[in-house]
């Protein structure tokens, strides 16, 4: 069974999102969707200073199985991206929830957190 840890929200799309006191958040992808992926070899990250909608495309997590889009599980402006996974990208595999997150923004609405699945819901929808 995935690894759902309880201090996170979840998109139905299979990323995690971890808030902030100070209005930014880390996102990453989750234990099982780095898991369904396989190993992967390849992640592209996207441009500090782009504003995203939710629900929107972007980077893309390439594996020796499938190359899969990632989503802004919320709207928000990229703060950072984690550059390490530019060179070690198997991190997602190896620590999805700690390392090898993928990006820091600043939410449009911290409130839209709330929209995302709690851990047990998101523990529903994969299990």
């Amino acid at each position: 069974m995935s690894n759902i840890p309880a201090d996170l929200r979840y998109a139905k799309s299979h990323e995690w999102l971890k808030v902030a006191a100070d209005g930014t958040a880390l996102v990453g992808i989750t234990d099982y969707a780095q898991a369904s992926l396989g190993d992967i070899t390849y992640a592209q990250l996207p441009k500090v200073g782009a504003a995203l909608k939710a629900g929107e495309t972007f980077g893309v997590v390439e594996s020796v199985k499938a190359a899969s889009d990632v989503y802004a599980p919320v709207a928000g402006t990229v703060l950072e991206v984690n550059k390490a996974l530019d060179a070690n990208p198997e991190k997602l595999n190896q620590s999805p929830y700690g390392e090898a997150w993928i990006m820091k923004l600043k939410l449009a609405n911290p409130g839209d957190a709330a929209s995302l699945l709690s851990p047990e819901d998101y523990g529903k929808l994969t299990g």
